[in-house]
């Protein structure tokens, strides 16, 4: 596995409604930003945030990976949504089998409005 497969495997367990698979992407203590303006914090939270998102079957298209930044055991990913609206980023790390999980998970960067 790598790094970037996160984002395909995050896009086909939340199309097969896997609130499950798709919080065993993550570290037991990862942290996500969402929904927008909060954090998510554990493996459990997440699961339970996902299955009340899945339960309107929303489906998320495949969105092509930047190039992955990789330093030893963590890696930065990240994806330009297809609507154009700012950014997706995850930090994730190689776990001792040699497979990766999101520590931190900002799906939802939008560019600062002026003010």
């Amino acid at each position: 596995m790598k790094p970037e497969d996160l984002t395909r495997l995050f896009v086909e367990r939340s199309n097969a409604g896997d609130a499950e698979g798709v919080a065993a992407l993550y570290e037991q203590d990862a942290v996500m930003a969402y929904p927008p303006g909060e954090q998510t914090v554990g493996r459990a939270a997440i699961q339970t945030l996902w299955e009340k998102v899945l339960v309107n079957s929303p489906h998320f298209t495949p969105e092509e990976p930047l190039p992955t930044l990789v330093c030893g055991d963590l890696a930065l990913t990240s994806t330009p949504p297809k609507d154009g609206a700012g950014a997706r980023a995850q930090v994730v790390r190689r776990q001792p089998d040699g497979s990766w999980l999101r520590v931190l998970d900002q799906p939802e960067f939008t560019k600062p409005t002026s003010g």
